[in-house]
């Protein structure tokens, strides 16, 4: 029988990979409105998506660090 806290944990992880189309979505229409060439779109969808992941990340390390210290 599997555990209570490993079903919670799998049936979280599954919900963040919505967010990884999402993200995509956004940049690549963030980097549209910006640029005309398909190559720029590219460029700036590219680092628009590594900010924001690594803000997420950030905001994950706030929230977890604080769940230790609290």
């Amino acid at each position: 029988m599997i555990p209570v806290a490993t079903m919670i944990l799998f049936s979280t992880i599954a919900k963040i990979w919505y967010s990884l189309p999402l993200i995509a979505v956004v940049s690549l229409c963030y980097g549209a409105t910006r640029h005309e060439h398909l190559r720029e779109i590219a460029i700036h969808a590219i680092r628009t998506c590594i900010w924001v992941l690594g803000f997420m990340a950030l905001i994950f390390l706030v929230v977890v660090l604080s769940g230790y210290w609290i």
